[in-house]
């Protein structure tokens, strides 16, 4: 589902360009590298001790947005003989460039993440890496921690290992070019694996007991000057994708717990009772059958966006999952909780080196691993900071930000105007059942509602909200709704 972008007037666009100013003064963000750091990077990009092992026979592809310039992933996918895939997916090797200690060490742990903004890239390492020397650009050869994945021919994985090589992509393609050559049947057979193996291991992902929830994205863009903010759903081709890094993250993190060093990203399951008791409550009085033995992930996946009682589900049940963190072990003490209860496996991060932090650390970990090496000492000494590190990470609190601004300059010159709208929040459970969210299917927004006829909220109903404020300058409730 892509709608088309609200307009916005040129005193709205004004103003959320102002807005995203503040924004990243408020936040701090690093607008420029320090004149050390830079000279640092262009001596890395031009002094990188590469690797011996050579793997540029292989026709890799990267798949990513279209003016994508810092690539971390690259793959080729072929068939085995004798049944059964291989997948080699490559990740960008920022450790032989980086090194600790290092101007460009110390500055990206200040950064530890890219920042996305719709009108400039905030990015982890300076360009002449992330969209240069570093980023596996098309027909460049370039350092990789280059992954090998064994499949069996019903998608579960039977073997995995990493290792450095030199790697070269053939092909940079976008996510709706590779779904339009998937679908009309032009696309080589590597890229048309992606869509088999991908379903594979979503059936995996089902029988694990993995969770995955089709929500739309609201997105912020500027094209041709002008910002725009819609609903954007994941093509399949985006899913396929994510199945290969996802399987890339859990081998990675059950050869750290192998290893027994290492950083897991985990997230404990919701056992309280009373969160379930309320999710049955609300399919319930959404009119959403979740028969005895169904298991909440096999119901998510069962359930359309674009039915408005999902959509309120789908909004509701995702707020009650419990927040993912860093968990780090060492010296084969094995953390007490391993899992990451979304995913339903151990798993880490480990395939976006470019853009985040840990990456760089798992990865070596995993490379060392795999050689029967001990973990280097660079990596030892960071493992107690990483999770401090990461826990100051910008980049979620700026996407919800921009996204709050955007739907506020909108809107800005709609104050008074009454909108359909579909419930998908509410705040009974917290004693204020007359407060909630709702959803508008154009624009694009979903924003703080509050009943003010005397009549509570009802989530899932559909209602004719009137917009009280729109404003990107407010501290509070940018954009709020009334039911009058």
């Amino acid at each position: 589902m892509q709608r088309s972008p609200m307009h916005m007037s040129a005193e709205a666009q004004d103003a959320l360009r102002s807005a995203l100013v503040e924004l990243r003064a408020e936040l701090k963000v690093p607008l420029s590298f320090p004149k050390r750091v830079l000279k640092a990077a262009d001596k890395a990009a031009s002094e990188a001790r590469l690797p011996d092992k050579d793997a540029t026979h292989l026709p890799f592809f990267t798949i990513d947005p279209p003016t994508s310039k810092d690539l971390d992933q690259a793959m080729h996918l072929e068939r085995r003989p004798g049944g059964g895939y291989r997948v080699y997916y490559a990740i960008a090797d920022v450790a032989t460039f980086v090194r600790a200690g290092s101007p460009l060490d110390i500055e990206a742990h200040d950064r530890i993440e890219t920042l996305y903004f719709p009108d400039l890239k905030v990015p982890l390492h300076p360009p002449v890496l992330s969209e240069g020397a570093a980023s596996l650009l098309p027909n460049k050869d370039r350092p990789a921690l280059l992954w090998q994945h064994d499949l069996d021919a019903h998608g579960n994985l039977t073997d995995s290992s990493v290792s450095r090589a030199m790697i070269r992509s053939r092909a940079q393609l976008d996510y709706a070019g590779a779904q339009q050559a998937i679908d009309n049947g032009t696309a080589e057979e590597s890229l048309a694996l992606l869509r088999e193996i991908g379903e594979l291991r979503e059936a995996v992902e089902i029988a694990r007991g993995g969770i995955s929830v089709n929500l739309p994205n609201q997105e912020v863009t500027l094209e041709d000057g002008s910002f725009r903010l819609r609903y954007v759903a994941t093509l399949p081709v985006e899913g396929w994708n994510e199945q290969i890094s996802l399987m890339t993250g859990m081998s990675a993190a059950q050869i750290m717990l192998d290893m027994g060093t290492g950083i897991l990203r985990t997230q404990k399951e919701q056992a309280d009772q009373n969160v379930i008791k309320r999710l049955h409550d609300i399919a319930k009085a959404l009119g959403i059958v979740w028969r005895p033995g169904i298991s909440y992930a096999a119901l998510v996946r069962k359930l359309d966006p674009q039915n408005q009682q999902h959509m309120a589900f789908l909004t509701e049940a995702t707020s009650t999952m419990l927040k993912a963190e860093y968990t780090v072990f060492r010296d084969s003490q094995k953390p007490a909780y391993t899992m990451h209860a979304a995913i339903a496996a151990p798993y880490t991060h480990c395939t976006a080196p470019l853009r985040r932090l840990v990456d760089r650390y798992t990865g070596e970990l995993c490379v060392m691993a795999c050689a029967d090496k001990a973990p280097p000492n660079w990596v030892l000494d960071a493992l107690s900071c990483i999770p401090c590190d990461t826990a100051r990470g910008k980049g979620g609190l700026a996407d919800r930000q921009t996204v709050d601004l955007a739907e506020a300059a909108v809107l800005k010159d709609r104050v008074g105007e009454v909108f359909d709208a579909a419930v998908t929040d509410t705040d009974a459970e917290r004693g204020r059942p007359r407060e909630g969210k709702v959803f508008l299917a154009d624009p694009a927004v979903l924003a703080k509602v509050v009943s003010t006829n005397g009549l509570d909220l009802q989530l899932g109903s559909s209602i004719r909200a009137r917009l009280k404020q729109a404003d990107p300058a407010a501290d509070e409730d940018k954009v709020l709704f009334t039911v009058p």
